[in-house]
């Protein structure tokens, strides 16, 4: 129809396929068939059975992403959760070779964890004017510091008693527990930020803190309560990772920050806070484990790999910024 400025409007809505395909979950879909496509053709050995193999390695880190999402979501940042994985992982260790039952590891891995997140969440809200940056690399140091003392001069331990872990680290034929539990988690982790009214206040706080405030939001309660589950899910992926190695040392855990990181900005979720979902973050992490996969079965240097993911990510930032100048261009040429 023509308005009464002489100009058309066009009032047909969007094909859903359309959206949905042009979308950046939709791109990164499209991604990750390539990437599978490209390590098929790249590796011979690189299938079904031996991605599902080798996967278990790389899932643990993951789950880091699911809970990462909400405090990017929120427009800020943890850098501790390496640390938090090594202490955690360290302290299962010693308390498996007590030879205590598995749950009592379990409780003490999750236990840890969630200590150690309570302790960013409460400094974080009881000193509001301190960046989390700084205060999450404090401690970072101070985590990482206490398992180096635990651990002493000899830098390890190894579980002694691996019955309990080698049970978590099972398969259901060909397809490993910790699949199960990442694709669980995802789902419950993006229904409560998408659907719930958690997730919307969770989103108001990352679009702008005072006014969520104002809006009667409990601004530092959410905050303390992200930074908690942070902890706790930390110490779940440390329970996988000494599932996989029966033991810890200095280094565990080591880059897992960045790591969650890069899925969850890969994934479309703004660092700035304020946007981004679950969907894009998982597709994202999965397309960062089948490259290392595939690329790993060529003993292709690791650091090579670090260097695609981070070519990959800058692309992330760099190409909706393009899209959508390319887009405001068009439309001015239109008009």
């Amino acid at each position: 129809m023509a308005g009464k400025s002489g100009r058309s409007i066009n009032n047909v809505p969007e094909s859903p396929v359309k959206k949905m395909i042009f979308s950046w979950e939709g791109i990164l879909v499209l991604l990750f068939i390539a990437v599978n496509i490209f390590c098929a053709m790249f590796s011979e050995y690189y299938n079904m059975s031996s991605l599902l193999r080798q996967m278990p390695v790389y899932l643990a880190e993951v789950f880091m992403m699911l809970p990462m999402a909400y405090i990017l979501v929120l427009g800020e940042i943890d850098i501790s959760v390496g640390a938090i994985v090594c202490l955690s992982a360290t302290m299962s260790c010693i308390v498996c070779n007590t030879n205590a039952p598995f749950i009592v590891v379990v409780i003490t891995a999750l236990g840890v964890g969630t200590i150690c997140g309570a302790i960013n969440g409460f400094i974080l809200t009881k000193f509001q004017e301190l960046p989390p940056m700084i205060v999450t690399l404090a401690t970072q140091i101070i985590f990482r510091g206490i398992s180096e003392i635990v651990l002493g001069s000899g830098g390890s331990i190894s579980a002694s008693n691996t019955d309990g872990f080698r049970a978590i680290g099972g398969k259901v034929g060909d397809i490993p527990y910790i699949l199960f539990l990442v694709v669980i988690l995802s789902v419950i982790f993006a229904v409560i930020l998408g659907k719930s009214t958690f997730g919307r206040r969770v989103y108001a706080i990352g679009t702008n803190r005072l006014t969520a405030y104002y809006s009667g939001v409990h601004v530092q309660k959410i905050r303390f309560i992200i930074y908690t589950i942070m902890g706790t899910v930390s110490g779940l992926c440390a329970l996988f990772l000494v599932s996989s190695s029966y033991g810890a040392n200095t280094t565990t855990g080591n880059g897992f920050e960045m790591d969650a990181i890069a899925m969850a900005v890969f994934g479309g979720i703004s660092s700035t806070g304020g946007k981004g979902n679950i969907a894009g973050g998982f597709i994202s992490a999965f397309i960062i484990v089948c490259l290392r996969v595939g690329l790993g079965q060529r003993n292709v240097n690791a650091q090579v790999i670090l260097l695609i993911i981070g070519v990959l990510l800058i692309a992330a930032v760099a190409l909706p910024n393009i899209i959508g100048n390319a887009k405001k261009a068009l439309s001015m040429k239109k008009n």
